[in-house]
């Protein structure tokens, strides 16, 4: 979480990138429209800001929104990519060369998550926590900008789990245009694919500390761990993984297409994960599923 000290902050010109979640409603669905116009309906809404920061990871959803709103804006939409001790440093390049290959206004701003004690306890509502955090640092870069709209890429397809994050965002007035104009997941995606971006099937992610179950203390030690090994998963061209650090046991989620590879190279993912630190390594067979940290939790609803 942000501290005294001022955020680090790099810069990338455009020539050149726990409960309290089950209070967020989503908002309602509206009537079927072709990729173009949702596309459209997209860029009159950041046009009609004059300008707007993007919290920007790099994923599908919020690299979709840099990129319309590069189209609608130019340099007046401002990307910022928060650079925590729980962002991959994979998706940190990738995020950073997509901005260059768009000529995205951008800026990487660090700051250390863990320093919060709050949120290194690792509870159930860390997620609020860290939005929290990561709005106060937005907004002090769109006072500076000149800026009042802060936006993200949040759809209705997020309303379906335990999101905690973004009650936290609503609390801080983080603009979500996509789900404002009803618009999916499936949506984004379809989109993408219509204005034939590269990312249009790239796999979800998630920040390192979902990988690690709640009330467990987050550490960089545990939280390199679980990027290196899968990292090494993808080197295996295992394209959508998790691996969920309990203690000292490594437990893998892979789409089920995908479990006999897991098999197939398991010596050699073995020795990969002993040498990052673990003790014991597991095969997940429930497979992949994103927020499976949540399945345990009890009195949390979905959004």
């Amino acid at each position: 979480m942000p501290t005294e000290d001022p955020p680090e902050v790099l810069s990338l010109s455009s020539s050149e990138e726990a409960s309290k979640g089950c209070e967020a409603d989503a908002p309602a669905q509206r009537p079927e429209k072709s990729c173009a116009d949702k596309i459209a309906m997209v860029k009159r809404a950041l046009a009609s800001k004059g300008r707007v920061l993007i919290s920007y990871s790099g994923g599908v959803d919020s690299s979709l929104l840099a990129r319309i709103a590069r189209d609608a804006l130019g340099d007046d939409a401002l990307c910022v990519i928060l650079d925590t001790e729980t962002y991959p440093r994979r998706e940190l390049d990738e995020a950073l060369s997509f901005a260059r290959s768009m000529g995205f206004n951008c800026q990487v701003v660090r700051y250390s998550a863990l320093e919060d004690p709050a949120f290194k306890a690792n509870p159930a509502d860390r997620c609020y926590l860290c939005k929290k955090a990561s709005a106060r640092v937005l907004k002090k870069i769109a006072g500076e900008w000149g800026i009042e709209w802060i936006t993200d890429g949040v759809n209705i397809s997020d309303y379906g789990d335990y999101r905690p994050g973004i009650t936290a965002c609503r609390e801080e007035g983080i603009w979500h245009p996509f789900a404002d104009l009803g618009i999916s997941k499936e949506d984004i995606r379809e989109m993408a694919r219509e204005m034939s971006l590269p990312f249009w099937d790239k796999p979800s992610s998630a920040c390192l500390s979902s990988r690690i179950p709640y009330g467990e203390p987050l550490s960089i030690e545990k939280l390199n761990m679980v990027e290196g090994a899968e990292d090494f998963l993808r080197g295996l061209g295992l394209r959508q993984a998790r691996v969920r650090a309990h203690g000292m046991v490594a437990r893998i989620e892979v789409l089920d297409h995908d479990v006999g590879k897991v098999l197939f190279n398991k010596d050699p993912i073995i020795r990969a994960f002993k040498e990052l630190g673990f003790d014991y390594v597991a095969l997940d067979l429930e497979g992949f599923r994103s927020g499976s940290m949540n399945e345990v939790l009890n009195g949390h609803p979905k959004n």
